[in-house]
């Protein structure tokens, strides 16, 4: 079991429900009950608003490498896509983003680290643990393909560099990723949804997402890892005893973890809440909701 042994974290006593095993399920269960016992429309609500309102008032991963250098550099690269039904879409992925922050929220051996330690686990944690929620409420999405102009095609056409850029900014800004990006998400999603994952491992793998010893400057960090180390345990255990058929289960869930590892947090800002909240910070996005700042 992980303890806090080794940094001045609250609730260092090593009690039983420090246990990642504990906390992790019985934050699943707390809002696994909340939303049964009644769904937050307002909330969801109240947040795509704050947003929208936020909007109003101001002013490439390892694993994707292969397939970006299959890709012709003077075209297919400059692909991108945007949602085409960003309303529906980005509304689907704030609520999802309100339950991920809840979950966190509900975890006790995460309350019990030191602010600098949570803050720096969201903002590294945020993105995959969107994108795992998205897969658990089974949210799909389509986009739309446009192209943004090669310098051939700018040279072609007598297009400035300057005015070039402009527009490209310009379609960066209305939620364009790369086609690449936007494969690499959809083939996640898909991936879940064929392994068919429980509630339970779900939960275990939102705990070896959000407990990263990989995030640079963690006060914490041995405890971190462990508490990584308990998620992977619990989850292998809870696959032999709940699938004792299926072999590669376990291998499936894993690679899964690493397909989502490989999905850039930036292009989830972009495609799912540029559309939204357009050049403000996600992260202050995050801190609002996260602390009611």
């Amino acid at each position: 079991m992980a303890t806090l042994e080794g940094c001045r974290c609250r609730g260092a006593s090593g009690r039983n429900n420090n246990s990642i095993l504990y906390s992790i399920l019985k934050s699943d269960s707390l809002a696994t009950a909340e939303e049964h016992q009644q769904q937050h429309p307002q909330e969801q609500q109240q947040t795509l608003q704050h947003l929208l309102h936020k909007t109003s008032s101001s002013a490439a991963p390892a694993s994707l490498q292969e397939l970006r250098q299959q890709a012709c550099s003077c075209g297919s690269t400059r692909r991108r896509g945007v949602l085409r039904s960003p309303q529906v879409t980005c509304k689907a992925a704030s609520a999802v983003l309100v339950k991920t922050l809840r979950f966190v929220k509900n975890v006790p051996c995460f309350r019990e680290l030191p602010e600098d330690d949570q803050l720096m686990l969201i903002r590294s944690g945020w993105a995959p643990l969107l994108v795992l929620g998205l897969a658990q409420d089974r949210v799909d999405f389509e986009t739309t393909e446009t192209v943004e102009p090669s310098m051939l095609q700018r040279i072609l056409t007598g297009l400035p560099d300057r005015q070039g850029e402009v527009l490209a900014g310009q379609s960066r800004g209305t939620a364009g990723v790369s086609v690449v990006d936007i494969e690499a998400i959809k083939a996640f999603l898909k991936k879940c949804w064929s392994v068919d994952i429980s509630t339970k491992e779900y939960a275990y793998l939102k705990g070896a997402v959000l407990f990263n010893p990989d995030v640079e400057g963690l006060r914490c960090l041995h405890y971190i890892q462990s508490l990584r180390r308990e998620a992977h345990q619990a989850l292998n255990e809870h696959v032999r005893l709940i699938h004792r058929e299926d072999t590669t289960r376990f291998a499936k869930l894993l690679i899964a973890l690493s397909m989502l590892r490989a999905i850039s947090p930036p292009v989830v800002a972009q495609l799912f809440f540029r559309p939204v909240i357009g050049s403000v910070s996600i992260e202050e996005v995050l801190m609002e909701m996260f602390y009611g700042k």
